[in-house]
């Protein structure tokens, strides 16, 4: 015992000096600590420059020209006037299809897109759909750096999200920010909203430009801000890809969106308005309008019914319900279950093709 004494102080004083060499060392050059990630998820990086490394050439500058009159204007002189316009769009095929807001390009007299490696083209508008705010653009420079897809069904809410575009005309400008909620369709600004909502900074010339995840994929096409005065902060607006994608689908397919549709105009129903007639509070929406000589008058549905379900499924809202029905096919059958005058009833219904909207 007396002959290990000597070891044991020698390896506690090795260790003691050790840490206080540490310590100096440390204090010194706190650049050589391990980075860590204190209040964030397991390798979460400390900078996204990869992924935007990634998700950066794809994505391009959009300026159009549109011609307005002056004439209708107080003191107008019936003459033009040229707008020009920002915005940006994604490649999404190496065969140079181009994904941005319908928006940005409506109306437009030309359209000119600058690459992220400085080429300018002027693209053919393939097709667009105002009803979910896309359109889709075709150039042919030979083969280009199409984004890799992410998949927005799988976005969580506090998921970090960088938005980059081409805002007041500033190219290749990126913006980070979270997931704050998925699913919105309470805006009004569309016929069918499902929009991801994030505090990643969305400004004029941002619409059409790429929301990525971190790993550099598209999770959204950046489409709207909501401002109320100017010190609104925080509140932005993505498209979701996996909707996006099966609209493009559908354009590059048949140069248009195929919906179905049954003549249906709902409104949401309230709880008090579900407690009056006797049913779930969580559960209908309530017709408002029948459009005439359109499948659902046609199965005898009436203004002031109330639809519970749709094949089966039940519907708590008013965009659900829309959604529900434009995803089928023409001729496809649909059954819908209502309470009309505390009664319950089934329908069954043929869907046709959505009319276009301007």
């Amino acid at each position: 015992m007396a002959r290990l004494k000597p070891v044991l102080i020698f390896l506690v004083q090795s260790v003691v000096f050790g840490l206080a060499a540490a310590f100096v060392v440390v204090l010194v050059r706190p650049q050589l600590l391990p980075a860590f990630n204190i209040g964030g998820a397991p390798g979460q990086p400390a900078s996204y420059a990869d992924a935007v490394d990634i998700a950066a050439p794809s994505v391009a500058n959009v300026y159009t020209r549109r011609l307005t009159s002056e004439g209708n204007s107080p003191g107008g002189s019936g003459r033009f006037r040229v707008n020009i316009s920002v915005g940006s769009a994604v490649i999404i095929d190496p065969e140079g299809y181009l994904v941005t807001n319908y928006h940005v390009v409506a109306l437009a007299n030309d359209i000119r897109l600058q690459l992220a490696d400085g080429r300018i083209a002027s693209p053919v508008l393939v097709g667009v759909d105002a009803e979910t705010d896309l359109a889709l653009l075709k150039v042919d420079l030979g083969p280009l750096p199409a984004i890799p897809f992410g998949s927005s069904d799988q976005l969580r809410i506090g998921d970090v999200v960088l938005a980059i575009g081409n805002p007041y005309g500033l190219s290749k400008t990126v913006t980070q920010g979270i997931v704050s909620a998925t699913g919105r369709g309470i805006l009004g600004l569309l016929t069918f909203e499902n929009f991801i909502q994030t505090d990643a900074a969305i400004n004029e010339g941002n619409s059409g430009g790429a929301l990525i995840n971190t790993q550099g994929h598209l999770v959204g096409i950046n489409t709207a801000v909501l401002t109320q005065d100017a010190g609104t902060e925080g509140i932005s607006f993505a498209i979701p890809i996996d909707l996006a994608r099966g609209v493009v689908e559908e354009i590059k397919r048949n140069g248009r969106v195929i919906r179905g549709w049954v003549g249906l105009e709902p409104v949401d129903l309230n709880r008090a308005e579900a407690t009056a007639r006797g049913i779930d509070p969580n559960v209908g929406i309530l017709l408002s309008r029948i459009v005439a000589n359109s499948p659902a008058q046609r199965a005898g549905l009436q203004i002031g019914d109330v639809i519970l379900s749709i094949n089966g499924r039940p519907i708590r809202s008013r965009q659900e319900a829309l959604l529900i029905v434009a995803r089928l096919n023409p001729e496809d059958e649909v059954e819908m279950e209502g309470v009309r005058g505390g009664q319950r009833f089934r329908v069954t219904l043929i869907a046709a093709e959505r009319p276009p909207r301007p």
